[in-house]
């Protein structure tokens, strides 16, 4: 049985103005439990996290500005969100998720957290809705504490990710792995170990093409014993900030094919969200629903 880690504080951190992007942290698992996907045995809700786990990540500084809540109002402007305690401590336990999740992947190949993926987060700064780097923590904890000797994240939402790659630029034992919109935020990218841009447009075969060459090369190259999986659902045609031109079926083309590859070759893996925002909710929980249903079919 796969473990999910989901808590209320996801959905509603935000003042009523601010809320559509958060809908879907309370729509997914209500609709998996709605399927009979999962039950409430699947779901856990995680801890803060301790301050200490926090600083083997991001610098004392920023964190002590978000912690105290005196961010100046430009970086919170570029974040995209109102500062508040409860939004703070929002990303402190979705952080503490994904940490959670890597033991549960240990246990049972795979665990989720129903949001995470907060990838534009560097050592210093936040961006793109995303205040702390939930799998950069969790990566950093895996290696502290001899979890880990070579981690492979795998970011496939359609914004690169940015703060992963910043975070580990200097970190042998993770390579960073991003295939993103090359036209899309943010519009200064870092470099990770391997980026891959595409350009407007594409859609299923090439997007799908490139993946099944790519990531089984990686994984033969890196020999990772653990993986991190983004899951972003913003390469979607429906997507209005994505820029590509996925359908459904290939998102879970997607997803299948990571999940074969890490069970192939024995690889506990932890899946965060990521971003989606098409303009029809539904597709948006469509969308991030059928990443556990796959999950579900594949390893259980």
């Amino acid at each position: 049985m796969f473990k999910i880690a989901y808590d209320p504080i996801y959905a509603h951190p935000l003042p009523e103005g601010h809320r559509f992007p958060m809908l879907k942290y309370e729509l997914i698992p209500a609709q998996l439990l709605h399927e009979g996907v999962i039950n409430r045995d699947n779901l856990f809700s995680p801890d803060v996290l301790s301050e200490d786990i926090i600083l083997q990540t991001h610098d004392k500084d920023y964190w002590h500005q978000l912690r105290d809540l005196t961010l100046p109002l430009k970086e919170q402007r570029r974040i995209g969100f109102p500062l508040s305690a409860r939004l703070v401590e929002r990303e402190i336990r979705i952080a503490r998720g994904t940490i959670d999740g890597c033991g549960f992947a240990f246990d049972n190949r795979i665990a989720f957290n129903v949001a995470g993926g907060t990838h534009h987060a560097g050592s210093n700064w936040g961006e793109g809705f995303c205040l702390l780097n939930d799998q950069a923590i969790a990566a950093n904890w895996l290696l502290n504490n001899n979890l880990a000797q070579s981690i492979l994240i795998v970011d496939l939402d359609v914004h690169q990710g940015n703060g992963t790659a910043q975070i580990f630029e200097n970190e042998p034992r993770v390579f960073t792995f991003s295939m993103h919109g090359a036209n899309n935020f943010p519009s200064r990218k870092e470099t990770s170990d391997l980026d891959i841009p595409l350009p407007d447009g594409v859609g299923d075969d090439k997007f799908l093409d490139i993946l099944y060459d790519t990531l089984p090369r990686l994984i033969n190259q890196q020999k990772p014993d653990f993986i991190f999986y983004l899951s972003g659902v913003d390469i979607l045609a429906t997507d209005k900030l994505g820029k590509l031109a996925l359908s459904k079926d290939a998102c879970k083309a997607r997803d299948t094919f990571v999940f074969e590859q890490c069970i192939a070759n024995n690889l506990p893996v932890q899946v965060s969200m990521g971003g989606g925002y098409s303009p029809q909710i539904r597709d948006i929980v469509e969308a991030h629903c059928n990443t556990f249903k796959m999950a579900a079919d594949l390893y259980f």
